[in-house]
C-alpha cells in the first residue's frame, strides 16, 4: 500500500473535498494498523520477560543515577565556600510566552466548548453525536496541541464545518484563522501519521521478510545487548527487585 500526495490548493479546495481527503488518508491508516498492530503485539509477547527486565533495569539505572546525583549535593553543601543561591529566579521569555498563550488557549477552549457543547442538543440525538465528537476533539487539542492548532479548530468550529445547526450569533467571535486551516492541518497531521507507519521498520519487516516472526530472534539479540549493558552500569547480576 503506497502513500498518496494531496496537495492543496486555497482557491479550489473546498471544505467537503478536504474531509473527502481526510477519510482516504483515515481508511489507509486504518488498513494499515489493523494489519500492523497485531503483528507488534506479538512480537512484544515474544519477548515480554526480556521487556519487562529491561525496563526495571532502565528504572533502577536512572534511580541510581539520581541517588548519585543526590549524594554530589550533599557532600558539596559540607564545603567551606558553598552558599545556598538566594535571590528571585528571573523568568525567561520563554516562560512569560508560553503562560501567555496558555491563558489564550484557555480562552478560545472555554469560548468552543460552550458554544458545541452537547447538552445544548439534549433533544437532538444526531446533532448530540456530533457535538460529543466535536467536544472530544476539541479537548484532545486543547491538553495536547499548541495554540495554532486550537485556533485553527476553533474557526473549523464557528465557520460551521462541524455539520452542526446552530441557533448562533457569532458576530462577536474573533475568527483568528480561515476556516479551512483546520482541515488542512488535520490532512498534514494524518499524512505524516501514515508515512510514519510506512516508515516503521516492523512494517518494512511484516511486509518484506517471507517469515516476518523470524524478527523476533534479532530483537532477543538487541535486548540481551541491552540488558548485559545495564547490569553493568547497575553493577546488577540478577533480575532487579524493585
Amino acid at each position: 500500500m503506497s502513500k498518496e500526495n494531496f496537495p492543496i490548493k486555497d482557491k479550489s479546495d473546498t471544505g467537503s473535498k478536504l474531509q473527502e481527503r481526510i477519510k482516504k488518508v483515515e481508511s489507509e491508516i486504518a488498513a494499515i494498523e489493523s494489519k500492523l498492530f497485531p503483528f507488534e503485539q506479538s512480537l512484544r509477547n515474544a519477548i515480554s520477560d526480556l521487556l519487562i527486565e529491561e525496563r526495571e533495569l532502565t528504572i533502577l539505572y536512572k534511580q541510581q543515577k539520581k541517588a548519585k546525583k543526590e549524594k554530589r549535593l550533599v557532600q558539596k553543601r559540607k564545603g567551606k565556600n558553598y552558599k545556598e543561591p538566594i535571590g528571585i529566579v528571573p523568568i525567561s521569555k520563554k516562560e512569560v510566552a508560553e503562560k501567555t498563550n496558555q491563558k489564550e488557549k484557555k480562552r478560545l477552549y472555554k469560548e468552543a466548548m460552550l458554544y458545541v457543547h452537547p447538552d445544548k442538543f439534549s433533544m437532538q440525538e444526531k446533532e448530540q453525536q456530533k457535538a460529543l465528537e466535536t467536544t472530544t476533539k476539541l479537548i484532545e487539542i486543547y491538553q495536547n496541541g499548541s495554540l495554532e492548532e486550537l485556533e485553527a479548530f476553533h474557526a473549523h468550529i464557528f465557520g460551521g464545518n462541524t455539520m452542526m445547526n446552530f441557533n448562533k450569533d457569532i458576530s462577536l467571535v474573533k475568527k483568528t484563522t480561515s476556516n479551512a486551516t483546520y482541515l488542512k492541518n488535520e490532512i498534514e497531521r494524518l499524512e505524516k501519521q501514515l508515512t510514519d507507519l510506512l516508515d516503521s521498520y516492523t512494517y518494512k519487516v511484516l511486509t518484506t521478510y517471507k517469515n516476518p516472526m523470524s524478527f523476533v530472534e534479532e530483537l532477543k539479540a538487541y535486548y540481551d545487548d541491552r540488558i548485559f549493558k545495564l547490569r553493568k552500569r547497575t553493577k546488577t547480576k540478577n533480575k532487579p527487585e524493585l
